[in-house]
């Protein structure tokens, strides 16, 4: 009898395990979830009124506890703390509805770009070395997309170089940390 109850919790568990691997929510891994998670999503969620979230403030200081000369701004969709880190390098955090940390905007230099990247837009652009160059740094743990240069784009970490095409309009190039070079968009024309 009680060979008996030990094989059929055997077979139980089995079959169970069997139907999980079968089942394409369980073969998923990370990557995939969240790709199919970010599809499903409609729209940011719009921040209610123009005070600062105690909310996020709290998590900031959770976040970023040893941040210097913070600076607190609100736009649509973010709370953003413009903060000096240990180092010295200025940093802008922004959080969302949740309170939550999206992800982290810090200046670059063309030469922190990867060779392939920095190989690639020499060939095709020019000015590139004085070029602004921004590195957005995702929070892995909150799937909220950022907006930047007034477009929404999926959460992965990428920098962002402004320059100048062939023809001198001002252009944004998306360049992803394994060096894979893209456009982004078009930037207003200073007058």
């Amino acid at each position: 009898m009680k060979k008996l109850i030990i094989s059929s919790a055997f077979i139980i568990a089995t079959i169970s395990l069997h139907a999980q691997s079968d089942n394409p929510v369980f073969a998923m891994n990370k990557k995939e979830a969240r790709k199919e998670r970010h599809e499903q999503k409609i729209t940011l969620r719009k921040l209610e009124g123009k005070d600062i979230s105690t909310a996020a403030k709290n998590q900031f200081n959770i976040d970023f506890g040893n941040a210097r000369n913070v600076q607190w701004s609100r736009d649509l969709y973010f709370d953003k703390a413009t903060f000096t880190d240990p180092q010295g390098n200025e940093i802008s955090a922004y959080y969302d509805y949740g309170a939550q940390l999206v992800g982290t905007l810090s200046p670059r230099k063309f030469s922190d770009l990867p060779a392939k990247a920095r190989q690639e837009i020499i060939k095709h652009y020019t000015n590139y070395e004085k070029a602004p160059v921004i590195f957005y740094d995702d929070n892995e743990y909150n799937d909220t997309d950022m907006i930047l240069y007034g477009l929404q784009f999926q959460d992965e970490d990428n920098y962002f170089i402004e320059l100048a095409d062939k023809k001198g309009r001002p252009i944004v190039l998306k360049v992803t940390p394994g060096g894979e070079v893209s456009y982004f968009t078009d930037m207003p024309v200073k007058n």
